[in-house]
């Protein structure tokens, strides 16, 4: 077991110096899973939020948004800097000198030291590629890609809606602009063996990312995979299954890629299971527990990556 993994809690306070905390904001944005370009139910572990259920509403200018999601994480976080965090939805889906105005208010508040967009590896055009670029020499970037698998059959299933190689050539495209890129995987998705989310993980180390999230698959309300579940299609591990299994992930990928996220949380109001990840003092009591016994030396304090 490699000595110590690089978490990104630690990149950043070697980075810049000190800690940084993600506001998540809005954009505005929809999907092409949704607004019927490829589909109109979204994947279908989506919730209606579009995996931004913390993001703040696009009411008001970006500004009001920051303010009102700094007063949000103040009881969490005392610092005075943040990543600017557009998760809902895809962000780079849409007119492009919309977005490129509204990431460039986020990225010119002096709070805000870095960016971070997620979307999909299928929605960068060359003109959102120029903007990228033109964003990332104002402020360092992240964008975060969902590919959750490598296996077509599992990305069928969930419908992702585009080939493996998409995710390599948008992996490669970033890289060439200089943005970092954090590859999003789901562990648990129905069918999977424990082998095969192990292979998407090793992918995704070798594919060029700068960093990983590791993702637990949640059940939410209202999704179609909830009514899977609740036909006992499939089952969700358990605490400590998940544990032992991120013990192994962090194993095989590079010691170099930063590890963004090692779970991850739900909304107690829609999570319909595992139930155990509501407890998140319990969640980390048992990964710390058991990277303990794995020989997995904390690289940072396991709750700075959630």
């Amino acid at each position: 077991m490699q000595e110590r993994y690089n978490a990104f809690s630690d990149a950043v306070t070697q980075e810049f110096g000190e800690k940084l905390y993600k506001l998540s904001l809005s954009a505005g944005c929809t999907c092409p899973n949704r607004d019927g370009t490829l589909d109109t139910r979204g994947c279908i572990f989506c919730s209606a939020g579009g995996s931004g259920d913390f993001a703040e509403s696009t009411q008001g200018s970006i500004h009001e948004q920051i303010e009102r999601a700094k007063t949000q994480v103040q009881k969490k976080f005392k610092g005075e800097h943040y990543i600017a965090y557009f998760q809902s939805y895809t962000n780079t889906y849409g007119d492009v000198k919309r977005l490129s105005e509204i990431f460039n208010a986020s990225i010119h508040e002096d709070c805000i030291r870095a960016i971070s967009i997620g979307t999909r590896p299928d929605c960068l055009s060359d003109e959102i590629l120029e903007m990228l670029e033109a964003l990332q020499a104002e402020k360092p970037m992240f964008v975060e890609l969902g590919l959750q698998t490598i296996h077509e059959r599992t990305a069928e299933f969930i419908r992702r809606g585009y080939p493996l190689s998409v995710y390599d050539e948008a992996v490669k495209k970033l890289n060439k602009i200089g943005v970092r890129v954090v590859t999003h995987v789901i562990l648990g998705l129905p069918g999977e063996t424990r082998e095969e989310m192990l292979e998407t993980v090793r992918y995704v180390g070798e594919s060029g990312a700068e960093g990983i999230k590791l993702q637990l698959l949640h059940i939410l309300r209202g999704t179609d995979l909830e009514t899977l579940y609740n036909k006992g299609a499939f089952q969700t591990m358990t605490l400590e299954e998940y544990a032992d299994l991120l013990c192994d992930c962090i194993e095989i990928l590079p010691p170099e890629i930063v590890i963004h996220r090692l779970t991850g949380d739900a909304p107690k109001k829609l999570l319909v299971a595992p139930l155990w990840s509501a407890d998140k003092k319990r969640v980390l009591n048992t990964i710390q527990r058991t990277f303990k016994d794995r020989d997995v030396r904390q690289g940072a304090k396991t709750g700075c990556l959630l």
